[in-house]
């Protein structure tokens, strides 16, 4: 068997080498994603000029429509910090509340968890990171601190039936204090209760979210036409696209439930209120078709 390798041509080999490891793969991932779409959060609280009520909500409705099952609706953090997300209320009461569709909203400490609860949040979603600095920076405290914070939401949300989404920025790396270690983020919960968020600043959102659904995540956090990044971390700008995303776990033969013209139109209405173009690969290459 050697010999008779040895005598094929290079280029037989490799494509192979690779047939075997693309199977090998195949069999270690999902059968089914659920996509978590951050667009409507993560990917408008960075933007300079205030988008209007109306886009937002048109914006969600639209993502509903293209049967993206969680939607990330808004932040009830202080219009202080973040202007961008000072309509939640409006937003969240506005939106069209789709069948079997949740609309999580994300609250930094209990003032905020108290006033999404009034204005109809169903799920929210608490916010810290592996990195003290980057603590510091995003939510004002300590990551001490920041699970007092988090203790006094949890409590209250178990009292009012509220589901509570937990995130951990930075696991891998943080754009202040460099490398991470992997003893301070590892967690002793299955890979099937995370779900992973890549940003794309590297070009390597796809890649990385491959790997974690190979390693046993199915649920994947995106935003549509790739907006957003961090509003207080320069140059960590660009979400995985939703576009993107969906494209690949199609060709995987991977269960999204979403229909990808209808979120090309979604991302397409966003970027023409933003006047830019979008980072999605697979909308740039639709348009060009």
């Amino acid at each position: 068997m050697a010999a008779m390798t040895k005598a094929l041509p290079r280029r037989l080999v490799g494509l192979a080498s690779l047939r075997a490891v693309s199977t090998s793969s195949m069999d270690t991932l999902p059968k089914q994603v659920k996509i978590v779409e951050v667009g409507p959060r993560d990917g408008l609280q960075n933007e300079k000029n205030i988008v209007s009520t109306p886009v937002k909500i048109k914006l969600i409705d639209m993502l509903s429509e293209a049967g993206l099952s969680v939607i990330e609706a808004t932040s009830f953090v202080s219009p202080k910090w973040v202007p961008q997300m000072a309509d939640h209320a409006e937003v969240l009461k506005g939106i069209q509340k789709f069948p079997g569709i949740t609309y999580p909203v994300l609250t930094p400490n209990l003032k905020g968890f108290e006033a999404a609860v009034a204005a109809g949040a169903k799920e929210v979603s608490i916010f810290g990171a592996a990195s003290e600095l980057f603590t510091k920076k995003n939510i004002n405290c300590s990551i001490e601190e920041s699970f007092q914070r988090f203790d006094a939401i949890l409590k209250a949300a178990q009292s009012a039936n509220i589901s509570v989404r937990g995130y951990v920025s930075c696991v891998l790396g943080c754009p202040y204090e460099g490398k991470i270690s992997p003893a301070k983020v590892a967690e002793e919960v299955p890979p099937a209760a995370l779900a992973v968020h890549c940003h794309d600043t590297y070009g390597q959102a796809l890649a990385n979210t491959l790997m974690a659904l190979q390693m046993g995540v199915s649920v994947v956090d995106s935003s549509v036409a790739g907006l957003g990044g961090c509003p207080y971390a320069q140059g960590a700008s660009g979400n995985l696209a939703t576009e993107d995303l969906v494209y690949m776990l199609e060709g995987l033969g991977i269960h999204t439930g979403v229909n990808l013209q209808k979120l090309l139109e979604a991302g397409n209405f966003i970027c023409q209120a933003l006047n830019r173009k979008t980072s999605s690969k697979v909308a740039q290459a639709t348009c060009k078709l």
